[in-house]
């Protein structure tokens, strides 16, 4: 239904390194509600030394049909087509929980607490100083719906996991967004999801990625090369085999492990 309709901008989110605009697609009844989306148009991409120009919102696409081929649904459904300012990925609005109206305040999956302060069911990524010069910790929720978006991020090569990235829906799912920066041939990972560093893998999402790397060579393939290089496929083969080798969340081995802002 996405990729059908005209798309009528009522906003544009402000914070995002790229044109990013909040469209609405009229509903088929004329009673029904208007499907609100997210529509990145390709000429509203920003260069980056490493990508080539263009391609952003191709790899989101890529790397919504692995998250479907891979049977986790954790990439909102995403689509290429044509919008009021051109060619462009166009995805599904998530409708997230606001965490900050409970009355018990939980923190949100990606959050920051004060040191020797981490919640129950949360793992501590590191420590820094806020913008005051406070001393504060990373944390993360210890959550098999977070961790399998943490496990797609080392198949899709993620640049660019920040915290705002990752949205518990009000329908309890826990989905990712913005994946332009995904699925290069060098090593990139930068994301604040480091709490599993040196743990397994859980044996489902295992025996998931097995079935996933035996169906790359055809059906997945084919469905990826429209939005990423022959190369790139190749790459995410390797991934997935490395994975399968050894199944266990890797440790930061790069300066730069954690994107910034990571917010």
């Amino acid at each position: 239904m996405i990729g059908e309709g005209d798309l009528d901008i009522v906003g544009r989110i402000g914070v995002a390194s790229n044109l990013t605009l909040v469209c609405e697609i009229a509903a088929p009844e004329p009673d029904g509600a208007p499907l609100r989306v997210v529509y990145k148009p390709v000429r509203g991409e920003r260069p980056l030394w490493d990508f080539p120009d263009g391609t952003l919102a191709g790899r989101e696409v890529a790397s919504y049909l692995i998250s479907q081929h891979l049977g986790w649904g954790v990439i909102p459904e995403t689509v290429l087509r044509d919008g009021p300012f051109g060619p462009g990925m166009v995805q599904r609005w998530v409708t997230s929980v606001d965490n900050r109206t409970d009355l018990r305040q939980r923190p949100d999956l990606v959050d920051l607490c004060t040191p020797g302060t981490v919640p129950d069911g949360f793992c501590e990524v590191l420590r820094a100083l806020d913008e005051q010069g406070n001393e504060v910790s990373l944390i993360h929720a210890d959550d098999p719906r977070l961790q399998r978006m943490a496990v797609l991020d080392l198949l899709l090569n993620n640049a660019d996991r920040k915290g705002g990235h990752a949205l518990e829906g009000v329908d309890g799912q826990v989905y990712g967004v913005d994946h332009g920066i995904c699925l290069h041939t060098e090593p990139k990972l930068r994301t604040v999801l480091w709490g599993w560093a040196g743990r397994p893998v859980h044996e489902s999402l295992i025996a998931d990625i097995s079935t996933f790397a035996a169906n790359l060579p055809g059906a997945v393939a084919d469905s990826l090369a429209p939005h990423i290089t022959d190369a790139e496929i190749t790459a995410l083969t390797e991934r997935a085999t490395a994975l399968l080798d050894q199944p266990t969340m890797p440790v930061p081995n790069s300066s730069r492990p954690i994107p910034w802002p990571a917010f």
